[in-house]
């Protein structure tokens, strides 16, 4: 049985608590960026099927906003943070104040890209920090790729080395809102963790909860 089938609810309220406090320093990193108080939370953490994984970003064929990074180290494997079009460019909109910026209307301006990447960089770095630091285990992010195509077509990169072993991904839910601000503004995205297969028993041996 592959190591990923074994994860329990302590083990997932384990990275929810560390995912919280990657978000309470994504916070402060976005907050200095916008120039505002923002404030994130991880109100969820599951383990999905990959099919569930599907559904939760409208199925397969959906295009979506995907930043996707290799996790080196200690631990390897791959994390994706996956955002509604809507609200990647809600996001982006307000970070370089240009209402017309469009995901779906390219060709993509330069600055908007880079904007999302830097957001790909302050969250990705915020949870593997906080993830490392809870485990002591060396942890380093490859530079984020970006990408604007159908879910299916971003995740496959990293379902390619764990097809074979088995078929559950961890899933960070993750809110981003700005202090005062209706809840309809919240931005909400989801991270899928797919560690590779003996990662999965290194975090947990190193977290004292394997």
């Amino acid at each position: 049985m592959a190591y990923n089938q074994k994860i329990t609810s302590l083990h997932l309220d384990v990275l929810k608590e560390i995912g919280n406090i990657g978000a309470a320093h994504a916070a402060t990193a976005l907050s200095d960026l916008l120039d505002k108080k923002i404030d994130m939370r991880v109100p969820k953490v599951e383990m999905v099927s990959f099919n569930d994984m599907m559904e939760l970003v409208g199925g397969s064929e959906n295009v979506v906003v995907g930043i996707f990074l290799r996790i080196e180290g200690d631990a390897e494997g791959s994390m994706f943070f996956i955002l509604p079009i809507e609200q990647a460019n809600r996001f982006i909109r307000r970070l370089i104040h240009d209402e017309s910026f469009d995901f779906k209307n390219p060709p993509v301006s330069e600055l908007g890209l880079s904007a999302m990447q830097e957001m790909g960089n302050i969250l990705s770095g915020s949870y593997l920090s906080a993830l490392s630091d809870f485990t002591n285990l060396k942890i380093y992010p490859t530079v984020p790729g970006l990408s604007v195509d159908m879910f299916g077509a971003i995740i496959s990169i990293g379902l390619i080395e764990l097809s074979h072993v088995g078929d559950n991904v961890i899933v960070i839910n993750t809110s981003i809102f700005e202090d005062g601000v209706e809840d309809l503004e919240t931005v909400r995205g989801h991270f899928f963790l797919l560690p590779d297969p003996d990662s999965f028993e290194a975090i947990f041996k190193a977290l004292g909860v394997s």
